[in-house]
């Protein structure tokens, strides 16, 4: 009788650490998901800031060709 109890001592451990771990995985998704909303996030303003730091060299670009137009 002792060893029918301690089996059902052991499953019911058992189904609570499935329990928490169960929730520690939802918990971590939700936290690996917030990460890579945030590095989407990150990549767009780098990508915005690559595009106008290229409009800004091409545009200085246009103006030290015409400036050096001028000189000559």
């Amino acid at each position: 009788m002792s060893s029918f109890k301690s089996t059902i001592e052991r499953i019911r451990a058992l189904e609570n650490e499935r329990k928490n771990l169960l929730l520690e995985i939802e918990e971590l998704k939700k936290m690996a998901d917030a990460k890579a909303k945030a590095l989407e996030s990150e990549i767009n303003m780098l990508r915005d800031e690559v595009k106008s730091l290229r409009a800004l060299l091409s545009g200085e670009d246009l103006e030290a060709d015409s400036a050096s137009k001028k000189r000559k």
